[in-house]
């Protein structure tokens, strides 16, 4: 497989799957809707290099360089020479496949297609593409954030070939992270692991059992969690994990019910960091 690379989705997920890309040598087109926000994604990188600068991770003449290799786009077509698209945009699926359509039309025979859905089936966004092509899509699901979480999730659709689903594997490990195969399933295997642990860390803190802080501690010093469950909400927004609660409670009924208290912060607009209040107050 070549080393082009196309992300469909410049918010923080997408900026960070591109960047772990670029990081190794790849050469990137990040997309979305308007340019000027694509552009905003490539700031989110040179903020996120800049850190690593900082802490020693990285050393300032390799920034740039890693940069260059981004280009960001508001245009589909421009994707037509990709070795492999990863569509990383908010999870809606008249959204993706929309997307996934458009971009059956313009892409080479042998790209291979992926999203990072966190909930939504991989062999019902196939059905956005021709037979061909679904041969070659699959799920791969990166974890936040994303240059620095080794795990990827690769979840092969129905009708997707073992040649693609070896393909994926190689390009996980390719950018210096770890593969697993999941089936297609409503929330694959990890964020059914996550959104029983979050519910009932929520449920606790309906209960008066510990305040947010203290389970984040718990999780983190007890665990050995790098991040607690209630932090990871407000980073990953409240919106977005209410949406993926509904979605499993449907799937697999009472243990996924989202909580009242969810339910009420999403309603009153606290979102998480996106928004500067979630859980947590966050500085503007």
């Amino acid at each position: 497989m070549g080393k082009n690379a196309g992300i469909i989705g410049a918010g923080m997920m997408g900026a960070e799957i591109a960047l772990a890309f670029a990081q190794n040598g790849f050469t990137v087109i990040i997309c979305d809707a308007k340019l000027e926000l694509a552009e905003k994604g490539k700031r989110i990188q040179a903020a996120i290099l800049d850190k690593n600068i900082k802490k020693g991770r990285l050393s300032l003449v390799e920034k740039e360089p890693i940069l260059a290799r981004i280009t960001p786009t508001d245009k589909l077509s421009d994707m037509y020479d990709c070795d492999v698209i990863i569509e990383a945009v908010f999870e809606d699926f008249d959204v993706k496949s929309s997307i996934f359509t458009e971009l059956d039309k313009v892409c080479k025979a042998e790209c291979l297609f992926a999203s990072n859905t966190s909930s939504i089936p991989i062999t019902k966004l196939a059905t956005a593409v021709s037979s061909a092509r679904a041969r070659q899509f699959l799920g791969m699901h990166f974890f936040s954030p994303a240059t620095i979480m080794k795990l990827v999730e690769v979840i092969p659709g129905l009708l997707c070939e073992a040649d693609a689903i070896a393909q994926a594997q190689e390009l996980v490990k390719a950018i210096l992270k770890t593969p697993i195969v999941v089936k297609d399933v409503a929330g694959f295997a990890v964020n059914r692991l996550f959104n029983i642990f979050n519910i009932e860390a929520m449920r606790l803190i309906e209960e008066g059992v510990a305040s947010a802080e203290d389970i984040d501690t718990a999780c983190k010093l007890g665990l050995g969690h790098p991040m607690g469950p209630i932090e990871l909400l407000d980073i990953t927004s409240l919106d977005l994990n209410f949406k993926i609660h509904e979605v499993l409670f449907n799937e697999y009924g009472e243990r996924f019910r989202p909580r009242p208290l969810l339910r009420k912060m999403v309603t009153a607009g606290l979102l998480g960091k996106k928004v500067g209040r979630g859980f947590y107050q966050y500085k503007s």
